[in-house]
């Protein structure tokens, strides 16, 4: 997921939900029957009366009405409310996954092998040569070299072929509904709702990750909202099935987050046995030239590039590791994913594309 892996925010007030699902409800009332005003009256009254509790403490259908009413309050149309949350309820897998988040278990080392295994590299070229006269145009158009599009579709999603299978709505829901991230994921849920309504896809077609990921690209819907794109002009924002609306909104997302087309992401070094760890991370940034004075060398032991580019050593496995010298486009693929080793993974399958 882009931009997509989420901060992991601690649980906000939940009297600051109620108060915006009163002012939600005060709005849309007078749209109602006077039957539902007073079903949605007595439902926000019991979550406002319980407020200091966690959300999923409260039911998932009064939790659900209470946002239904303040999504109405924003502009969703009821058709799209009727399509996307009737007969929603909570489920257990998502919750599972959820708290069951693999975290340490792999080295970097052990995370590129697997995420970069040869077949990918092999599948990777093939798309590339596939599909070059379209990322040739794409890549010029947003200043992103075609390599770096691929590297990411093929990691996020296998070139498109897992995209996840749960409803984004459902998973969206659940996770709202629960307490660890509710504030964070209720807003993503009221963007799903955007965007059905919007008309990009239908509410039963929008499928992702259990986490709410969508499409190709795994975009969460407010990355979708910020960064998809309509690439061939059909009106409608296609990151499931429309090859071009893929690429571009790869493309558009790190173009709009800082990429640039004339550098690359980093390479992998070499750092003498002497080298000063206190200097290895991200908030350490000296020219290419201060590097290769500190004794810092290409991996086959050469020179380092003689562009001065702004760079930074990063151990992941700590001392005594393979080590990298990275740039600002490899900060800037950390927008999309928080992970060092996700980025990592990202620069080592668009090298391997590049012709020897």
């Amino acid at each position: 997921m882009n931009g997509t892996w989420w901060i992991d925010r601690a649980a906000p007030r939940l009297a600051i939900s109620i108060n915006r699902m009163l002012r939600a409800f005060s709005r849309c009332a007078g749209a109602l029957s006077p039957v539902v005003s007073v079903a949605l009256c007595v439902t926000v009254g019991m979550l406002a009366h319980s407020a200091p509790t966690k959300a999923q403490e409260i039911a998932f259908d009064q939790w659900l009405a209470a946002f239904r009413a303040e999504a109405k309050a924003t502009g969703i149309s009821e058709p799209t409310l009727n399509a996307a949350l009737t007969g929603v309820q909570p489920v257990a897998r998502i919750i599972e996954l959820d708290r069951s988040q693999p975290e340490g278990r792999l080295t970097a080392a052990q995370y590129l092998e697997r995420v970069v295994p040869t077949s990918r590299i092999d599948a990777a070229r093939t798309r590339l040569e596939r599909h070059r006269p379209l990322l040739n145009r794409i890549g010029a158009q947003y200043g992103v070299q075609p390599r770096f599009i691929v590297a990411l579709w093929g990691i996020e999603t296998d070139f498109g072929r897992n995209t996840g299978g749960f409803g984004v709505i459902t998973a969206l829901a659940t996770l709202a509904h629960d307490g660890r991230r509710s504030d964070y994921f209720r807003g993503e849920l009221l963007n799903a709702l955007k965007i059905i309504d919007a008309g990009h896809i239908a509410a039963s077609d929008m499928k992702g990750s259990w986490a709410g990921a969508m499409g190709q690209s795994q975009f969460m819907p407010s990355s979708f909202l910020s960064y998809a794109v309509d690439q061939n002009g059909d009106g409608r924002r296609d990151i499931w099935t429309t090859q071009e609306d893929v690429f571009a909104s790869i493309a558009n997302y790190l173009a709009s987050v800082g990429w640039k087309d004339d550098q690359t992401w980093g390479r992998a070094v070499r750092v003498p046995s002497s080298f000063d760890p206190s200097l290895v991370g991200l908030d350490t940034v000296k020219p290419i030239g201060a590097w290769q004075s500190a004794g810092v060398r290409r991996l086959n032991g050469t020179d380092l590039p003689t562009r001065q580019l702004p760079a930074s050593i990063v151990q992941p496995d700590g001392s005594g590791t393979r080590a990298y010298m990275v740039y600002d486009n490899f900060r800037t693929t950390l927008k999309w994913n928080r992970s060092t080793y996700f980025a990592l993974a990202v620069g080592r399958l668009s090298d391997s594309m590049i012709a020897p």
